[in-house]
């Protein structure tokens, strides 16, 4: 698989999660780096997945992937 840049603007570094929003539900769901880019999702590096915060009233569903060791 080739690797993909972050979503963040003028962020140099590779995806490592893709963040999806459901808005009826009011939640942001962070999980493993999809498999292809979609359009409506946004792959974002370590360091801004780790600092990733909901708007205000939503809540964040991590998802850990499984990795081979």
């Amino acid at each position: 698989m080739l690797s993909r840049p972050c979503s963040r603007v003028a962020c140099p570094r590779d995806a490592v999660q893709t963040l999806t929003y459901v808005y009826a539900d009011s939640m942001a769901v962070l999980g493993p780096l999809s498999l292809k880019h979609e359009p409506h999702a946004y792959d974002l590096c370590a360091i801004h997945a780790e600092r990733l915060s909901p708007p205000q009233g939503w809540q964040i569903v991590r998802h850990v992937g499984v990795t081979e060791g």
